[in-house]
This record gives C-alpha cells, sequence and structure tokens, in this order.
C-alpha cells in the first residue's frame, strides 16, 4: 500500500520537484582514506608507461635503447585536495621513477649490450579532475587537467667501459627525459577519464526499496567543489505520485462476535505525501490516509459501511549499515474520524483499538520488514561503509561514515573496463586509431 513504502521514502524525498531529494557531502577528510588507494592505482598506471625505442650517435659512439618499462612508483610527497571551481586536485612532488630497459651500445669495434636499471628523479606531477553530471544524472569526470616534469635521469652502467658509457650518457638520459615527460599525462588522461569514468558508472542512479518504488540518485546538477568539501544534490523519485494512488487491502474481525457476524474489509489508501518532522530529539512522520471499511461476506458482494480519515504518528530511527541506510518505525499516535459527520466520527470510536491493533501487529512489521531491509547509498563498487553514524539535527540528518575499499579500484576497473573504446582527446591514440 501506499502508506509503507511512503513513509521511508519521506526520510528521503523532498515536498517539491524542483528540491533536492537529498545530499551527500564528502569532506576533505574523506581524500585521506581514498588516497593510498588512489596511489596505488595510479602507480599501476604509470606502469603502462610505453616508452619508444631511442637510437642515436655521438661521433663514434652509437646507442639503441629499447623495452623500456617503468617498474615502480616512489613517493616522497603527495596531496589530495579539493579545489573551488568543480576540481579534485593530486600533486605529487619529488617522487622517482624505477626503470629497466635494454641496451645496445657501440664505440669504434666495442660493442656491449643487455638489460639496465635506471631511475627518473625529481618527479612532479599535478592532475585535476573535473567532475560534472551526464545526460543521465550519472557523476563523470568530464576533464582531466596535467602538468608533469622529470627533472634528471639516473643509469648504473657497470663494467670494462663505465666511465665512457658514463660520458656519453647524457645523450641517452637527455632523450628519455624527454620521452618520458611527453607519456605521463596521456597516461592520467586516460586514467581519468576513461578508467575512473568506468568506475563512477557502477554509482547506482536507482536503488529500489521495494518492487515498485526505488530512490532516484540521479544529479540535479553538477557537483559542487569548495575547499573542504564536494557537495552533490540528488533528485525527488519520479514515482512518488504513482506510489500514493496505491491501496493495500485487510481483513479484521470485530471483537464482538454478536455485533456483526461477516468479516471487515479495510482498504487504506495515502491522500497526501507522508510529512516528516526532524528534530535532534528524533525524528518523526505524521501520515493521513482515507480508510474504507466494507463488509466482507463469504460469496457475495462487499457492503461499503464507512469512509474515514486516519491520522498516525510513527517514530522512526535511522541507521547505515553497510552501503544499506535503513529504518525501524515504530506507531505512536492513532486515529480515525469522518470528514462528513460528526456524529459518524462518534460511532467509529469502538473501531479505535481494533485498527490500532491491525496496525501494530499485522502493518508495521510488513512495512519494518521492507524498510529494515533499506536503500543503497550511491557508492562505487567495491567500496562499503564502516564506524557508520546518524545523527539527528533540527531539519536534517547527517549520515557519517568511513569508507573501506573492500575491492580494489583496478579490480573495479578492470571487471568494468569499456572494451574498443578510443579516447578521441588523446592524439597519440587518436592518431593510432588512424
Amino acid at each position: 500500500m501506499a502508506l509503507l513504502p511512503a513513509l521511508f521514502l519521506a526520510l528521503l524525498a523532498g515536498a517539491h520537484a524542483e528540491l533536492p531529494g537529498c545530499k551527500i557531502r564528502i569532506t576533505s577528510a574523506a581524500l585521506e582514506l581514498v588516497k593510498q588507494e588512489g596511489l596505488r592505482f595510479l602507480e599501476q598506471e604509470l606502469e603502462t608507461i610505453t616508452i619508444p625505442d631511442l637510437i642515436g650517435k655521438k661521433g663514434h659512439f652509437y646507442y639503441n635503447i629499447s623495452d623500456v618499462k617503468v617498474t615502480q612508483l616512489q613517493l616522497i610527497s603527495s596531496e589530495l585536495h579539493f579545489q573551488p571551481d568543480q576540481e579534485l586536485l593530486l600533486h605529487i612532488s619529488n617522487a622517482s621513477l624505477g626503470l629497466n630497459f635494454r641496451r645496445q651500445l657501440l664505440y669504434w669495434f666495442f660493442y656491449d649490450g643487455g638489460y639496465i636499471n635506471a631511475s627518473a628523479e625529481g618527479v612532479s606531477i599535478r592532475t585535476g579532475l573535473q567532475l560534472s553530471q551526464d545526460p543521465n544524472g550519472r557523476i563523470k569526470v568530464s576533464n582531466v587537467s596535467c602538468d608533469a616534469s622529470v627533472s634528471r635521469m639516473n643509469m648504473a652502467f657497470g663494467g670494462t667501459f663505465k666511465g665512457i658509457y658514463n660520458f656519453f650518457s647524457t645523450f641517452i638520459t637527455s632523450g628519455m627525459r624527454f620521452l618520458l615527460n611527453q607519456q605521463i599525462c596521456p597516461v592520467l588522461h586516460h586514467a581519468g577519464t576513461v578508467l575512473l569514468s568506468s568506475l563512477l558508472d557502477t554509482v547506482p542512479v536507482r536503488s529500489p526499496v521495494d518492487d515498485l518504488v526505488g530512490i532516484d540518485y540521479s544529479l540535479l546538477k553538477d557537483p559542487v567543489v569548495s575547499n573542504g568539501n564536494l557537495d552533490m544534490e540528488f533528485r525527488v523519485p519520479s514515482d512518488l505520485d504513482m506510489l500514493l494512488r496505491a491501496t493495500y487491502f485487510g481483513s479484521i474481525v470485530l471483537l464482538s462476535p454478536t455485533v456483526i457476524n461477516s468479516p471487515l474489509k479495510l482498504k487504506l489508501q495515502a491522500v497526501s505525501p507522508p510529512r516528516c518532522t526532524i528534530k535532534p530529539s528524533g525524528t518523526t512522520i505524521s501520515v493521513t490516509a482515507s480508510v474504507t471499511i466494507a463488509l466482507a461476506p463469504p460469496m457475495l458482494p462487499e457492503v461499503e459501511l464507512s469512509k474515514m480519515i486516519m491520522e498516525g504518528r510513527l517514530s522512526a530511527k535511522m541507521t547505515l549499515r553497510g552501503k544499506a541506510l535503513r529504518i525501524k518505525l515504530d506507531l505512536r499516535r492513532f486515529q480515525i474520524y469522518s470528514n462528513q459527520s460528526a456524529l459518524e466520527s462518534l460511532a467509529l470510536i469502538p473501531l479505535q483499538t481494533p485498527l490500532k491493533t491491525l496496525l501494530q501487529i499485522g502493518v508495521m512489521p510488513m512495512l519494518n520488514e521492507r524498510t529494515w531491509r533499506g536503500v543503497q547509498i550511491p557508492l562505487p563498487e567495491g567500496i562499503n561503509f564502516v564506524r557508520e553514524e546518524v545523527t539527528n539535527h533540527a531539519g536534517f540528518l547527517t549520515v557519517g561514515a568511513d569508507l573501506h575499499f573492500a575491492k580494489g579500484l583496478r579490480e573495479v576497473i578492470e571487471k568494468n573496463r569499456p572494451t574498443n573504446v578510443v579516447d578521441s582527446s588523446d592524439p597519440l591514440s587518436s592518431a593510432a586509431a588512424a
């Protein structure tokens, strides 16, 4: 019936379509929780850098550097913070990249080959992710800014010709540093616009309450970034009006069988959206519904006896468990009356007790079974809440929690990686596609 899931929606849905149904704020403290996982993902992405072969000569010195691979990223200093104008900014300074490559060196008639380790020192990376909403209301990475540089390269030459190699290594290190500088930003651009976007696609836009009703988590507008927070506003469910036209049927029998021999048919229908009042002392929900009572004799047509108004007040306790926002409801106040006749209202007084008993015994357990399942907070796949806490304020609730990575970003992204996607804004991949 409309009364059941609509009570749950009242805690999240606003009364007007132009107002957000709920707001989610990510604080700068949350960034510390995701930074380590983000840096691990960044390290894995930088290991995919491919550097073209480096071939050249200086006098009688010929060199061919090939099969260059990034082996590790060592971070000295990193910062992840919000920046106004809708950006999430990552700044890495004084980092180093471990490299391994195959060398082929020829000096006059002396040849040397094999693999050698090197390092890129003084690596600085500054990249910003600009966030917005896509046409479906999902959050997406709309742009990636990047500035990266390598200040110096070190190579560990050895052997008989160590002195000669060190003398001519300037040409090799300068070339490798140039190529490495050209490769970092395209990798980060692809990681942001393609890979992280595939992760954000796992955020549910619609979270079901039951088979008929769901919470719409599509964004009303682009996320708003301040120095310390990222704020997002989500819609009011578009199916709320449809829900309020639904009905529920139940049967009760009066306590005195001498009054009537046939069971009564009860029809409940919410006549307006539930009203939610949030105070520091607790949350209450007020409901107004029409109640139609009819005789339901076996094998005979129903006979309508009365139509009345029911008003109920329930207390609501909200908790967060993992990704599920749950509610437990308790019926505190209940009354029925006729909006047509004061005399009929007096006649309905004997029905107060059996109807309240029906609600407490038959309806409330069913209602709580649905609301205790909860609705999912919009988080990407593989990320859960821990150390959850829900706090009442005057007019709103705050839901706080720490983030826990049940899966690594790499694992989730690989699972949801789009196939055959060419990043048209990346000149290297565009040239390769052509």
